[in-house]
């Protein structure tokens, strides 16, 4: 026969945290305490793991502004390096009007800039230069980055799902519009008026 073993934690009329086991007589205290204590360490490993997501989403992000802005330096492509300078200035500039706009509060609750989500926004900026100015060979790999940097946002408990595609789509916008293909032949110029806007489209033969 199972005997349930039943947890109870809670705050006592002095504001004291108390808790408590039921479990079957055969049970020793040290095992009752050591059940105790693990439920009461339970929040705090969840925030360990929280701030182990953020770290990485972290590092993951500045991984790919290194590389947007390092593989353009080590091949002496001074004009991609200015595209995705450009393209990640323009999608955290987007993030940051965003944010102070909505004021959405995080999962977490420590702040309300949880939408877009700027990790993810960077993150797919730099992504997109790299794939639009050196093709799939650079960019699926990125894509790869920035997608986890997304998913560790939301694993850490400082973004929705909707604050993450937001971001995606708002890197991808702006990587897309601000670099070109590296292949001088053809060039792509985004352009605007008040009656609308379009991409004007140069061949040189």
């Amino acid at each position: 026969m199972i005997h349930p073993v039943v947890a109870t934690i809670g705050v006592d009329e002095r504001g004291g945290i108390k808790h408590g086991l039921n479990g079957p007589r055969g049970m020793t205290r040290h095992a009752r305490y050591l059940i105790a204590t693990s439920a009461l360490l339970l929040p705090a490993t969840a925030q360990a793991r929280d701030r182990d997501w953020d770290r990485a989403s972290g590092i993951a992000r500045d991984t790919l502004v290194a590389a947007a802005l390092g593989v353009p330096a080590v091949q002496g492509d001074w004009r991609g390096d200015a595209m995705a300078a450009g393209s990640m200035a323009a999608a955290g500039a987007t993030t940051f009007v965003l944010k102070e706009l909505v004021h959405e509060r995080r999962p977490d609750r420590s702040d309300d800039r949880s939408f877009p989500s700027g990790h993810t926004s960077i993150s797919f900026a730099a992504a997109t230069t790299l794939e639009k100015r050196y093709g799939w060979q650079a960019g699926l790999p990125a894509y790869a980055v920035a997608t986890f940097v997304g998913a560790a946002r939301v694993a850490a408990s400082k973004h929705y799902v909707h604050d993450v595609l937001a971001g995606a789509g708002i890197g991808i916008v702006s990587g897309m519009l601000l670099t070109a293909s590296r292949d001088d032949r053809v060039r792509l110029t985004p352009w605007s008026a008040r009656g609308g806007g379009g991409v004007d489209v140069a061949f040189r033969f």
